[in-house]
């Protein structure tokens, strides 16, 4: 199984970060492969909510379906697949650090990356991926402060 772990300094209090990475709808905004983000249902978002997006990886799009698994305002967001070409499990830990909040973020596909990419081995998609996510992080680092 797949796992990145990567994580950033931002520049702002974890309450600030979480209602913003909280929001489905924020996703593409700073996420390079999430083409849309949505909540399925009503506010407020709590375990069991429902998201839905698409996401494009490596010029491979999919639709997918996730559900909320653990809120825990404003240290912890997971969301799990209910539907997708690629199963995962993504996790925000926010921790206050200095004058911002460390995020750390885990992403681990169940039954790996690869498995959607044909013959597109788990270590490529893993790596390529990887950088990806820093990148994302990165966007995430300067667009928190600047709202």
């Amino acid at each position: 199984m797949p796992t990145i772990n990567e994580s950033v300094f931002v520049p702002a209090p974890p309450e600030k970060v979480f209602e913003f990475i909280g929001d489905p709808a924020n996703s593409p905004l700073y996420q390079a492969a999430v083409t849309y983000a949505e909540l399925d249902g009503d506010l407020p978002i709590g375990v069991g909510s429902l998201f839905s997006g698409r996401n494009k990886i490596l010029g491979v799009t999919f639709d997918w379906a996730a559900e909320v698994i653990e809120y825990d305002r404003p240290t912890r967001l997971s969301i799990r697949s209910t539907e997708s070409k690629i199963p995962f499990t993504s996790t925000y830990a926010l921790t206050p650090e200095a004058d911002g909040t460390r995020v750390e973020y885990t992403l681990e596909a169940v039954d790996g990356l690869g498995g959607a990419f044909g013959t597109l081995g788990d270590l490529l998609v893993t790596k390529t991926y990887t950088h990806q996510v820093r990148t994302d992080l990165a966007t995430l680092a300067e667009l928190i402060p600047a709202l």
